[in-house]
């Protein structure tokens, strides 16, 4: 597995390396200490299987930068590690196609959970954010299908993707689970995205969870 670390503290580095180190023994770490060094990464190395960058590392150019990232890298899982705890940040990150993020205040073990499940297919932000993240127009907008069919105006089948999602499992993990072909859960996300108004998993889970709170 070959990781890539973007952060411009050397000792923090080292630091999520020894983490990640006890995830997988054998992995390849590939260390950026500035977003262009980052980028050239992830022009030159191919098997980026996951991405940590922090925020505002020299050379940052906003949240665009996880769109930069991604094309290079497309279909690269990538997490924000980041000082910031700000909810315009993650919900930033998340919009801009992150896979997870994750606060450096987390505990060893947190972190060590929520990077294995994102390596695993799923996508993790802090339990605080989930409902703080999905503005109140958004809540409105799916309150009255969610009343009206108990599943956020999605069929039953599409009820059991969602909560496939929730929980962090890729496509060919409900493929097998439902007894489904990877190209019908691909269908049934896609409208589980159109009925939501979301973009992406992330999104449809943060929107999940808000109207269930």
């Amino acid at each position: 597995m070959k990781i890539l670390i973007g952060d411009d503290h050397l000792l923090f580095r080292e630091g999520l390396r020894r983490v990640l180190e006890q995830l997988q023994d054998d992995a390849v770490f590939v260390e950026a200490g500035t977003f262009g060094e980052l980028l050239d990464h992830c022009r030159d190395n191919q098997g980026i299987d996951v991405v940590l960058m922090d925020l505002h590392m020299p050379g940052w150019p906003g949240f665009s930068g996880i769109r930069d990232v991604l094309a290079l890298q497309p279909g690269v899982p990538i997490v924000i590690v980041s000082a910031s705890e700000a909810q315009s940040d993650i919900r930033s990150a998340i919009d801009h196609g992150a896979t997870g993020y994750i606060p450096k205040s987390s505990s060893v073990k947190v972190m060590m959970g929520a990077i294995n499940l994102v390596m695993s297919g799923g996508i993790y932000v802090p339990p605080g954010a989930l409902g703080a993240t999905v503005e109140p127009p958004i809540r409105r907008r799916f309150q009255e299908p969610l009343e009206r069919h108990g599943g956020y105006g999605l069929t039953q089948r599409q009820s059991e993707v969602l909560d496939c999602l929730r929980q962090g499992k890729s496509n060919k993990q409900i493929a097998y689970e439902l007894g489904l072909s990877e190209g019908t859960v691909k269908i049934h996300v896609t409208a589980i995205f159109k009925s939501l108004g979301v973009k992406n998993r992330t999104q449809a889970v943060i929107a999940a969870s808000a109207l269930t709170v």
